[in-house]
Formats: structure tokens, C-alpha cells, sequence
């Protein structure tokens, strides 16, 4: 394995944790993703999952809903993507994405993958579990971030800019340049740190 498969399997376990550790009456609780409740956030993750496996003529293998078993719903479409991660030959595939040629590995690393991170704090918050993120993840989401060019980066702020309904960031929230990393990323990609249910 390699470190791109390496890092989306401690991602994806993470999350993983926060999903099963979900109370059944937890599921509708509002999240910091305006308008998602807790439910709302993982078939959002699934739903990228399925983004990277159309861009390989893929699709996510049969499993219950979201509504049925959200533990068994995100741990199905993990295994679809980490099937291609596996795979040096399907790893290694070029497709096109909006931001660019690269290879469907890179495009996991860069979407679902990165995902997972950002909205298992959404998670976390929605359902008031410990919502600390891995460090490692902060420092590699910031350093991306943060060198952007600032045409993709006001894309990114743009709701629409990626497809109808598609909202990557929201408005930069301002953070005190003290405050921890976390909070200071959470703030540059529109999460307000302070949010609670």
C-alpha cells in the first residue's frame, strides 16, 4: 500500500468511529453544514465516494441506505474505494475531474478522502463526540489549502461554481490568528469553530 491508501484507511476509520458511535436519536440532529443533519453529512460522504467511481465507469456496490444502516451504507462504498486503491492498475487511471487531469488515487486523496477529516468534525459536532481532529490532517488540509490560487480558491467559495447544489467552502469565518490550527482551518474553509447543536 501506499501512502495516499495509507492515509485515506486512518481517514476513513476515523470516520468509521464517529458513524457507529451515533445514537439512533441523534440521526436528524442539525450538523455546521448548513441545512444536513448528522444522517445528511454521511450520505454526503457515500455520495463523493460514487463521484470517483463514475469517473472510472464505476458504481457503488449494492448495500442498505443510509435511512437503513448508515454504518453498513459508509462502510460499503469504503470498501468500493479502497478496491481501486488496491489496485495498482485502477489506482493509476487518469480521469478528468474539475480541477484538472490526475490519476483516480490523487482524485480520492483530493476529494473523498480529504472529506472525510473535515466532515467527521461536522459529524463529531452534530452528535457531541470528541470532534479533535488528527493534527497530521490539519497541518496536510491548511499547507493544501492555504496554496490555492485565489481564482480556484473564490471557486471553491462559490455555491454552484462545481455543479448545481455544490458548495465546496463557505465565507471565511475570522478566527483569532492565536487560536489552535484547527480552529484557524475550520474558520479559512467557512466552519465556525464555536458552532454547537
Amino acid at each position: 500500500m501506499g501512502e495516499i491508501a495509507d492515509r485515506y484507511r486512518r481517514r476513513a476509520d476515523a470516520f468509521d468511529r464517529k458513524v457507529a458511535a451515533i445514537r439512533p436519536d441523534q440521526w436528524n440532529n442539525p450538523s455546521p453544514c448548513e441545512k444536513w443533519t448528522a444522517r445528511d453529512v454521511v450520505q454526503h460522504i457515500i455520495d463523493m465516494h460514487g463521484v470517483i467511481l463514475r469517473q472510472l465507469d464505476r458504481t457503488l456496490s449494492a448495500a442498505p441506505s443510509v435511512d437503513e444502516d448508515p454504518v453498513a451504507a459508509f462502510s460499503s462504498a469504503r470498501a468500493d474505494v479502497e478496491a481501486i486503491l488496491d489496485d495498482p492498475s485502477l489506482a493509476s487511471l487518469e480521469c478528468e475531474t474539475p480541477t484538472g487531469r490526475m490519476t483516480a488515487e490523487e482524485h480520492i486523496d483530493k476529494v473523498p478522502s480529504a472529506d472525510l477529516p473535515l466532515h467527521g468534525w461536522d459529524l463529531a459536532r452534530a452528535t457531541g463526540q470528541d470532534d479533535t481532529m488528527d493534527p497530521a490532517d490539519v497541518e496536510y488540509h491548511w499547507s493544501a489549502i492555504t496554496a490555492l490560487p485565489v481564482d480556484l480558491l473564490e471557486k471553491y467559495r462559490t455555491p454552484g461554481a462545481f455543479g448545481p447544489g455544490v458548495e465546496v467552502f463557505g465565507p471565511e469565518v475570522r478566527i483569532e490568528e492565536d487560536a489552535p490550527p484547527q480552529d484557524r482551518l475550520l474558520g479559512f474553509i467557512g466552519r465556525d469553530p464555536r458552532w454547537s447543536v
